[in-house]
């Protein structure tokens, strides 16, 4: 029941102690998992003192146990180590403080964290956080390198000297965190963040160099994959040895197999990047001269055909041509003329021979009558009729006479 308190009726920090701890007790025993970050075992005592962190939160609780409870794993547990623990929360109410009081503690082994791994693994790839179209590409030159690791870490000199080395105007920006034990996982994630949000940075590298599946583990813990994936900036996984595969691989936007092959992956190598703009070079001026050489050879071919080459050729040829068109024309009417003058002279000689008048000069005159009819019997003409007589040279008038009779002929 809620209690009803006032200032003016108020109760004391005993009853309010005491109220808590009953509150306490009704919980009874649980089970509890987490890393042991400190552990305390006093020579002579008979009580074994830890504390147990959430390694995704900042969040820790004391546990207490009977020194038979923790010897029973004192080999296998350290600080660290994962742990699930059966304890029950107990109120100490003379400091106002809460603890768990321990019956058993067993280690958490490398199978059943990798089971769980492989949950979790498979939990993300239903939502789609590994698929591969989220993928983001680098940079080809990335002029500011957000990077994430151990302070004065074998993986952040392996970073930072072959990345110089293959570009020594590259720049960094380095955020020093822890990369295993409690801390690690919200100080990734905070360095992780803190990188992302600039916007000068192109390109974000987790690295951490290799250790045991236990010392990965920060780097396959749900909130920093999530943490990753909603990233906008691409962020490259560095974390371990080629065989090491945390779940940051998997949601990177590239996975490098070590500290060093991130450097590789990420920065370009200058003295390649020059070879190969060399190579480039020379490609486009053998590409550019063949192209003008093949076309100084097409001009020259054009320009060795005859048209080009003496263009009044054409002219000249046509002038020839028109030349012996105009002589035969000029032939074969000279040809034409000629036997058309011949054929006239031989049809003028004809008709001149055949003509009236050349009869007449022959001596013969034409009679005709007053109405222009040409006689030709001499019935036709009666006696004292007058006749018109034409000859060579004119014309005159005659009076025709009775013909005297015939004589006949002598026996």
């Amino acid at each position: 029941m809620a209690l009803h308190t006032s200032p003016d009726a108020p109760i004391p920090v005993g009853q309010v102690s005491r109220l808590i701890g009953g509150w306490i007790d009704r919980l009874g025993a649980v089970w509890v998992e987490g890393q042991i970050t400190q552990l305390s075992r006093r020579p002579g005592a008979g009580v074994v003192f830890l504390t147990l962190r959430d390694p995704s939160h900042d969040i820790s609780l004391s546990v207490t146990c009977y020194r038979a409870v923790f010897d029973q794993v004192a080999d296998v547990v350290s600080e660290g180590a994962r742990v699930v623990v059966q304890a029950k929360p107990e109120w100490y109410a003379p400091r106002g403080s809460l603890s768990l009081r321990a019956t058993e503690i067993k280690p958490v082994g490398v199978g059943e964290l990798l089971a769980r791994l492989e949950q979790l693994k498979k939990s993300l790839a239903a939502e789609g956080l590994f698929a591969a179209d989220r993928k983001r590409p680098l940079p080809f030159l990335p002029q500011l390198i957000g990077l994430v690791c151990g302070r004065a870490s074998a993986a952040e000199r392996d970073v930072l000297e072959n990345a110089r080395h293959r570009w020594p105007a590259v720049r960094f920006e380095v955020r020093n965190v822890p990369v295993q034990g409690v801390h690690a996982v919200p100080q990734v994630i905070e360095a992780v963040t803190e990188l992302d949000a600039a916007p000068e940075v192109d390109v974000i590298i987790v690295a951490r160099g290799g250790g045991s599946v236990e010392d990965l583990l920060p780097f396959s813990d749900e909130r920093l994959v999530r943490a990753v994936a909603g990233c906008r900036t691409p962020v490259v996984s560095a974390i371990g040895h080629e065989p090491d595969s945390p779940l940051l691989d998997l949601v990177a936007d590239l996975r490098a197999s070590t500290p060093t092959d991130a450097a590789k992956r990420v920065v370009p190598d200058v003295g390649e990047e020059l070879v190969r703009v060399r190579q480039l070079r020379e490609r486009g001026l053998r590409c550019v001269t063949a192209h003008v050489e093949r076309e100084e050879r097409g001009l020259a071919a054009l320009r060795a055909r005859p048209s080009v080459e003496r263009p009044q050729r054409m002219v000249e040829e046509r002038e020839a041509q028109v030349a012996a068109l105009a002589d035969r024309g000029r032939r074969t009417l000279g040809h034409l003329l000629d036997r058309a003058e011949s054929e006239l002279t031989h049809t003028r000689a004809r008709v001149v021979a055949l003509s009236p008048a050349a009869t007449l000069r022959r001596g013969y005159a034409v009679l005709q009558r007053a109405d222009g009819s040409v006689v030709r019997v001499p019935g036709e003409v009666a006696p004292e009729e007058e006749l018109r007589a034409r000859v060579a040279e004119g014309e005159f008038t005659v009076r025709a006479v009775a013909a005297p009779p015939a004589v006949p002929p002598p026996a």
